[in-house]
Parts: structure tokens; sequence; C-alpha cells
């Protein structure tokens, strides 16, 4: 797998019980915690939330470094 975007912002998935607002909201505060840029953060936004609750896993590890 290759690495994130952001390969120094860390998101603890685990432990939302699976709530995909609680994971996008934890991945957008590591964002902005980061300094990522808002264009970015909306980037992430909008991909993060066009598919199911995969895509928003599959797209947390494309952007963020993931545990």
């Amino acid at each position: 797998m290759r690495e994130p975007k952001y390969p120094d912002i860390h998101v603890q998935l685990s432990g939302n019980d699976g709530n995909a607002f609680g994971i996008l909201g934890n991945v957008l505060r590591a964002m902005k915690r980061g300094k990522v840029s808002l264009e970015d953060q909306e980037q992430f936004r909008q991909e993060a939330t066009s598919g199911d609750y995969d895509n928003l896993l599959q797209t947390c590890m494309k952007w963020v470094e993931v545990s």
C-alpha cells in the first residue's frame, strides 16, 4: 500500500463504534491541527462522503496515517 498524502497526521479509527460521522470528524480535526489547507480538507471531505462506508475508510487511509 502506498504512503498517505499526509503521513505525519495520525488518526485512530478504532473506538469510533463504526460511526462514519465520528471518523470523518476525527480526520478533519487532525487535518486542521496539522495545518492542512482548507482546500485539501474540503477535497478530503467531498471524496470521503462520495460513497459508502468502505469508501470513507479507504479515503481516510489515502489521506492520513490510520491505526
